[in-house]
């Protein structure tokens, strides 16, 4: 997945500039530029501010066209967007069995808390 290319879309789309997604999120408009072009990755967290600038849910900036439909009225949390940024700082040091565990973990919350 091409998270800059998306971005670049997204804002093309709403007819907005780098210069406007500097002014309502703080990120430099030489960042979002090395961001669109796939030079920088960003983090959680920036890319919340981003997709919060485009007026987008956070989902929408990964999700495929057809899973993109079902989740437009996802929207989290600032909290929850915190929880995901730690959870993807600490997970690369996760070997693919806690990995598997974390899932499983999260599967079945997602479950209780949908009932």
């Amino acid at each position: 997945m091409k998270i800059g290319s998306t971005i670049r879309n997204f804002r093309l789309q709403k007819n907005l500039s780098q210069g406007d997604i500097e002014r309502k999120t703080g990120l430099l408009r030489c960042y979002l530029s090395r961001v669109e072009n796939g030079h920088t990755v960003p983090s959680l967290e920036t890319l919340q501010k981003i997709a919060f600038a485009l007026d987008i849910p956070l989902s929408q900036l990964f999700a495929e066209d057809n899973i993109r439909r079902e989740f437009d009225n996802l929207q989290l949390s600032e909290e929850e967007v915190r929880f995901l940024a730690a959870v993807q700082r600490y997970s690369s040091n996760l070997t693919e069995m806690d990995r598997k565990l974390l899932l499983t973990i999260v599967k079945k919350f997602a479950q209780t808390s949908v009932q």
